[in-house]
């Protein structure tokens, strides 16, 4: 693929999402500019442990009647997510055939609640209940659905990379595009919240028992949510585009991120070098703001070893908590929103930004401004790396 034809932007739909911010584009907006939390306590996860969790608790489609290898809450955020692309995806099936349109979905738990369920069921030594089914927690259970909902025949697998799933998945959809193999793809992220994720951040001591505080002195670890967000990308011009992705390695530790951001760095260097963009562009920064010490450290030193001057920055797990393999194709469609609004996501913690790490403007209010250019990152286990930009189009 040639550098020229490397730097064609996609089209990315008004988003269909899922979370635990409200049920429609306009409460989610309301309460990204208005930094209200969308988090509630329980200890269904942690019995005894009660954390804040981003649940959606909002009505998700039946299940009932689908075939029983569909049923999981997964499918059910999927399903719920589709159904608000509304009109575009309606569109996207009339427009194009069928095996010209992909679908590329990241995920890190799949139905492993499912499987949770059965267990439970089943005890030590009973037989799993009649109504498991393997598939419900295959890594690519999630395309497989949307691919099987919708009659598609184009291309359709999943992706896996922790945190930065999602990400990825959309840097996957844009290459799909670009390389001619799809006219449109349906693209991005879900994950569900669950004992296995719960309890394996908490054997992590990565877990909060309040409200996690991204970049302050006293944050002490994150809250987990679940969410779906999906996008249509098309090669069509105007509107909201994916201008470029960025993508790094770490190498340097299972769970742990290069401490000097390096990968980091890379990752935001890719993306605007794929899009012909410079640093001073970018008028909004969606951090990846995970509330843990060494996370954060390592972005604020990657952020002012990109920009002389860094752009507002937000981190909006703050309000969702973090969705894990959803949440870069959900703070995509919180970029998104902000580039359409023309208002930026606000930062919420506690108003005492670490003295140790470099400053960075946090939009802790309300600013006038109409951001063109978004940076959204997403770093992973790993040290997978993935950084998004979005444009409107002038």
């Amino acid at each position: 693929m040639s550098e020229r034809h490397d730097r064609q932007p996609c089209r990315l739909s008004p988003p269909g999402v899922v979370c635990s911010l409200g049920d429609t584009h306009e409460a989610i907006a309301e309460a990204l500019f208005e930094g209200r939390r969308g988090l509630n306590v329980s200890d269904a996860y942690t019995p005894g442990r009660h954390l804040p969790l981003g649940s959606v608790i909002g009505d998700l489609p039946d299940d009932r009647d689908w075939p029983i290898h569909q049923r999981s809450r997964n499918n059910r955020l999927l399903a719920a997510a589709l159904a608000r692309l509304g009109d575009t995806l309606d569109m996207t099936l009339t427009q194009y055939p069928r095996a010209r349109i992909g679908v590329v979905i990241g995920t890190s738990t799949s139905g492993i609640g499912e499987t949770e369920v059965a267990l439970a069921q089943a005890g030590r030594d009973a037989p799993l209940p009649g109504a498991f089914r393997y598939a419900h927690q295959e890594l690519g259970d999630p395309a497989r659905f949307v691919a099987e909902r919708l009659g598609l025949e184009g291309p359709a697998y999943a992706l896996s990379t922790a945190c930065s799933s999602s990400a990825r998945a959309l840097g996957s959809a844009r290459r799909l595009l670009l390389s001619g193999e799809c006219d449109a793809v349906i693209a991005g992220g879900a994950d569900t919240l669950c004992r296995l994720t719960v309890n394996g951040f908490a054997s992590l001591e990565a877990v909060s028992d309040r409200p996690s505080l991204p970049f302050s002195a006293n944050r002490d670890g994150i809250n987990l949510g679940e969410a779906a967000a999906l996008f249509v990308l098309t090669r069509e011009a105007g509107g909201i585009q994916l201008e470029g992705v960025g993508e790094s390695s770490d190498a340097y530790h299972v769970s742990a991120p290069r401490p000097d951001g390096s990968g980091a760095l890379a990752a935001m260097q890719a993306a605007l070098r794929q899009a012909g963009r410079s640093p001073d562009q970018v008028d909004y920064l969606n951090l990846h703001g995970t509330g843990t010490p060494h996370n954060d450290s390592m972005e604020a030193k990657a952020v002012h070893a990109l920009f002389s001057s860094p752009p507002p920055c937000s981190s909006t797990k703050a309000l969702t908590g973090h969705t894990l393999g959803a949440a870069g194709a959900l703070e995509a469609a919180f970029c998104w929103l902000a580039l359409h609004h023309g208002r930026l996501p606000l930062h919420v913690y506690d108003g005492h930004y670490d003295p140790e790490l470099p400053p960075l403007p946090l939009a802790e209010r309300s600013a006038p401004g109409a951001p063109r250019l978004a940076l959204s990152n997403s770093f992973a286990f790993g040290g997978n790396n993935t950084a998004l930009l979005l444009g409107r189009a002038q």
